[in-house]
């Protein structure tokens, strides 16, 4: 009576039974499906990572490692502006174009800056400083957030990150970019040939890319590119900022142009930087004994009327070859290797006088200023000739005749044009016979007056020339020595002696400095100041010998301090040595 219900629970047990393994088979195959979909994911994005770069990794260990040790920063520097940062496992995010910081208990932040981060920036990403457009700065997250984001494509080359201030003038790209990049891999031994540079300002290649990729062996990487790579990307290694110690021009934006203060480069290192480019560009160099000339020619704009005339002056008054070039029309390897043979390069103000990095020691630098552009105030090319051990002479020449002079009113503004202002301000402008200091960067003064094209007066120019070089041209090649500076110097002594109530002597003596006995110094002296104990001033002595007996203001029964310092050459100043203590 009871076996129909009994076959019917017997039914719907099986059927329930059945519909639990389906399920979990289904589920299984779910998660197989997951699982196989999650892996050809890894291995597409491991062959993107691998396309990037010749580098293999371990996508999941690489996952794993960030998943659990987050982001990891250390900074050389106190302020934002000498600040550089290496990191471990910095990503980006090429949605909200944002660097993130994932945040895990592994992670390390030093310094850590709290808000003071925001106060303005973290630092500098080019090495102009403390501009507005150059911060850097980056979000913070959970490494718990990775899941709800796409997955991280790994950038596995040790990376440095940074802004190009103006990709498309040669003077920003040798002095803001080029140089501090050389000298920020030399400061950070994994910045070899094999790391990447990561260009963050968001522009085109540029006219001068093919300089920036002469410093390592891989493209650099353009910001606009890193979206082709994947939505969220990690640099297993990077470092972020350039070092500024190169740079010895500052161009205007806070008071007006002029050189660096206490500037922190030679030209030694400048030579270093250049003839590793020579090396990389195999260009050939010039090294036979005929000197020439070379005279850059403007093409565009800020032309010289009478170039050809000047060319043929130059060759007549100095009896060489004078060669005129342009950055149009030669490959920049040819322009380094004929101005490395160079004994003078000449061009109007302008990017290209940048090239005086690449001449020899001994050789010299004309420019050339047009009418009412006072040279005083406009002094990069200048502030490079002078640096210690860089050992070019330069002289400058302005247009002082008006009527030597073609303006350009109605071009564009950014082309020295001022038919966009009132009438009033053009006359000004037109009767102003010297352009006022002024700040970067539109003073369309200054814009309509560097624009100018200019009839060089050619007795003027070789008068000024011979003004400045007294050596007869071509001029003997210069050896580039470094300079070296004295030590302390040692074993320094005194002795005293009361003659009187009021009359004291006080005998000082050293020994000279533990290196002078491997130099060839022309002229050694040194320097003493002697200070009353208590006192705020003191008595400085210049003497050519190594001991020296003091009667002058000495007074018996007196404690005096005593510095003693070596100088070499009149201006090269060693060390204080310990200070003395004498007591008459």
């Amino acid at each position: 009576m009871h076996r129909p219900n009994c076959r019917m629970s017997i039914a719907v047990i099986f059927n329930a039974l059945l519909v639990s393994i389906l399920a979990a088979v289904l589920w299984k195959y779910v998660k197989l499906w997951e699982h196989a979909a999650s892996i050809e994911e890894e291995l597409t994005l491991s062959r993107q990572t691998h396309e990037l770069s010749q580098i293999r990794i371990d996508y999941h260990v690489a996952l794993q490692a960030l998943m659990e040790d987050g982001t990891r920063m250390v900074c050389t520097g106190r302020m934002h502006t000498e600040r550089i940062c290496r990191f471990e496992s910095l990503c980006y995010s090429t949605e909200a174009e944002e660097f993130v910081f994932f945040h895990s208990n592994a992670s390390v932040l030093l310094p850590n800056l709290g808000s003071r981060r925001f106060q303005p920036a973290l630092l500098d990403l080019s090495s102009v400083d403390d501009h507005t457009t150059q911060y850097f700065n980056f979000v913070e997250l959970p490494v718990a957030a990775l899941k709800l984001m796409p997955k991280p494509v790994f950038v596995p080359d040790v990376a440095l990150i940074m802004n190009r201030f103006n990709s498309d003038n040669l003077m920003h790209v040798f002095h803001d970019d080029l140089l501090p990049i050389y000298y920020t891999m030399q400061q950070f031994p994994d910045l070899d040939q094999d790391s990447r540079l990561v260009f963050m300002e968001g522009w085109s290649e540029g006219s001068h890319f093919d300089l920036y990729k002469l410093l390592t062996n891989k493209q650099p990487l353009l910001r606009e590119q890193l979206k082709g790579l994947g939505k969220l990307l990690c640099f297993t290694k990077s470092y972020v900022g350039l070092s500024k110690m190169t740079t010895w021009y500052q161009y205007g934006f806070i008071q007006p142009q002029g050189p660096k203060a206490n500037l922190l480069v030679s030209g030694n290192e400048i030579r270093q930087f250049t003839n590793f480019l020579v090396q990389r560009l195999n260009a050939t160099t010039d090294s036979g004994g005929e000197g020439y000339i070379v005279v850059f020619s403007r093409t565009v704009n800020r032309l010289i009327l009478n170039e050809a005339e000047l060319i043929l002056g130059f060759a007549q008054e100095f009896q060489m070859k004078a060669i005129a070039v342009s950055l149009d029309d030669h490959s920049f390897g040819d322009l380094v290797g004929l101005i490395s043979g160079a004994s003078m390069l000449v061009s109007m103000h302008g990017s290209q006088l940048v090239m005086a990095l690449f001449l020899p020691p001994g050789a010299v630098v004309v420019e050339l200023f047009p009418y009412a552009v006072n040279p005083d105030h406009y002094m990069p090319y200048k502030t490079l000739a002078s640096l210690p051990g860089m050992d070019l002479q330069y002289v400058a020449w302005q247009n002082t005749k008006e009527e030597n002079t073609v303006a350009h009113p109605n071009r564009p503004w950014e082309q020295g044009g001022i038919a966009h202002l009132i009438k009033a301000e053009q006359e000004h402008i037109i009767k102003s016979k010297e352009v006022p200091r002024h700040l970067c960067c539109r003073n369309p003064e200054w814009l309509f007056r560097i624009y100018q094209d200019t009839l060089v007066d050619i007795p003027s120019l070789m008068s000024t020339i011979h003004q400045s070089v007294k050596s007869k041209l071509p001029l003997r090649k210069v050896k580039s020595n470094s300079v070296i500076y004295p030590g302390k110097v040692r074993d320094s002594k005194c002795q005293t002696s009361v003659q009187s109530a009021k009359v004291a002597k006080l005998s000082i003596s050293w020994q000279v400095p533990w290196n002078l006995k491997y130099l060839k110094v022309k002229e050694v002296k040194y320097e003493v100041w002697i200070q009353e104990q208590g006192e705020n001033t003191y008595m400085p002595y210049i003497l050519p010998y190594q001991n020296y007996t003091f009667m002058e203001n000495i007074k018996p029964f007196t404690t005096y301090l005593v510095w003693i310092r070596c100088i070499f050459n009149k201006n090269l100043l060693g060390p204080f040595a310990e200070v003395l203590t004498c007591n008459t």
